[in-house]
Parts: structure tokens; sequence; C-alpha cells
């Protein structure tokens, strides 16, 4: 890995008071920002920079920055999460970008991910998806039987905790043409249903789930496979055929 270096670049951010008011990109020249800093640490940066000159600074999401969270996400330069593959916006480093580059930093796009402020949007819309049926009732009354105990294939063990592994960040329906989030609905249905303790409320699930995604707003899938380039967490599509077979099956039940 080469040393680290300053770097002076120009970011077009979108700006945009609230989901009422029409936004629009605003330019700012940010200069001396270390190659080993992440993306995030230089919007800290430009922020500093920004309450120094007694402006307003810009909204955007983040929590962890360990790529854990999925709360860091933005659309740089044309691509979710910006242009690496495999990660979180948080996990961009600025090695990525060359001296003197221009950055579009911009939010999701979506009907369902309205924007709350500058690049923070809504998406709520996930958390009430998951309500609808992502969950396992299980009998805490102290006679539960142990996880471990119930006997599960590996390869059926391994494909669950795969799609476990979403983080409901929302790079599947930002970079998808149609706002699609099957792909984000196909791992939280897969999850339950390769394992036998998701296989009581698997019609359910399914049915409920898919309805909410609907009401939501989110587009339908054509299987152009940008969402599982895109993903950080590198979801596969098996899981949007593998919600595909259980909603059928649900719905003939």
């Amino acid at each position: 890995m080469s040393a680290a270096k300053n770097i002076n670049i120009t970011l077009q951010i979108w700006r945009q008071k609230n989901s009422k008011e029409k936004g629009k990109m605003e330019s700012y020249k940010l200069n001396d920002v270390s190659t080993a800093s992440s993306f995030l640490e230089m919007l800290d940066q430009l922020n500093e920079q920004l309450v120094n000159e007694r402006k307003e600074p810009i909204a955007f999401d983040h929590d962890c920055r360990e790529g854990i969270c999925g709360m860091c996400s933005l659309y740089i330069n044309g691509r979710a999460h910006g242009p690496d593959t495999g990660i979180t916006t948080c996990q961009l480093h600025m090695r990525m970008f060359n001296d003197g580059d221009t950055i579009v930093v911009e939010p999701w796009r979506s009907v369902a991910f309205p924007v709350i402020k500058d690049l923070v949007v809504d998406r709520t819309a996930f958390d009430r998806i998951q309500q609808a049926g992502g969950f396992v009732s299980v009998n805490t009354s102290g006679n539960t039987i142990d996880a471990n105990a119930t006997p599960i294939n590996k390869q059926d063990a391994d494909k669950a905790f795969e799609a476990a592994a979403c983080i409901g960040c929302g790079a599947c329906v930002a970079t998808c043409k149609n706002g699609s989030a099957m792909l984000f609905v196909g791992a939280k249905v897969s999850q339950y249903a390769l394992l036998p303790q998701g296989r009581i409320e698997a019609t359910d699930r399914v049915l409920n789930m898919v309805r909410q995604m609907d009401e939501e707003g989110f587009g339908n899938c054509t299987n152009t496979g940008a969402c599982e380039i895109e993903c950080p967490k590198g979801i596969s599509l098996e899981n949007i055929a593998r919600m595909n077979r259980e909603y059928l099956s649900a719905s003939f039940k």
C-alpha cells in the first residue's frame, strides 16, 4: 500500500432542508484531505470547515463506522457506497480518489426512501417490512429448547447465515433501476425459511412481508443483478428465487 498523502478535492453534494422542499447540488472545495482517512472522516473534515465558516454542516447518517450497521448509505460518483466493491461507505477510503477529483455525493434515490435532510433518508420502510414477518415466535416460558439441540444441515445453516449477513443499508434499492427491495426481503425471508425454527410461520411470513414491501412503494425485480453487485455483504440473487418459491407455495395454501 502506498504511503498516505494529502489531496485537494471538489465535492458536489446534495443539499435539501426537508422532504417538502426542493433540493439542489452545492459545490465545496476541500484541501489537505489525507488519503488514509475514510470517506466519513472526510465529510467530518468538511463539516468542521463549514462550522468554522458559520455555515450549516451537511447532515449524513452514520453509526458504527465498522461496516456493520448499514447507516452510512451514500451514492458516490454514481455508485452505491462508492467506487469499490464489498464495502460500506464508512469502509471507503480517500486513497480511492486522486488529487483534483470532483466527487458527487447524493442520498439514496427511491420513492420508498424519502429524504429527511441533505444526505439522510427515511429507511423505516425496511423496519415495517421486517415487523410484518421478519421474526420467529418463541416460547420463553422457561421450557425452551436450546437451538444447538436442533440438528440442521450444514449447507442450510451456511446459507441462512449468509442471508442473515444483510445489514439493511438499502444499496440494493438505490442501485436498482426499478427501486426494488426484493434482495433485502429475499434475504430476510431466506434466513428463516432455511431453518426449522422459521418453518412454523413460513406461510404468513412471506405473504405479509411481500405485501408490506408492495405497500411501501418499492418497484418490481427484473433480474438485472445490479443489487447483488453493489451489495456490501454480497447477498446472492438466490435469495430472491427462494423468496419467490416460498411466496408461490404460500399462495396455494
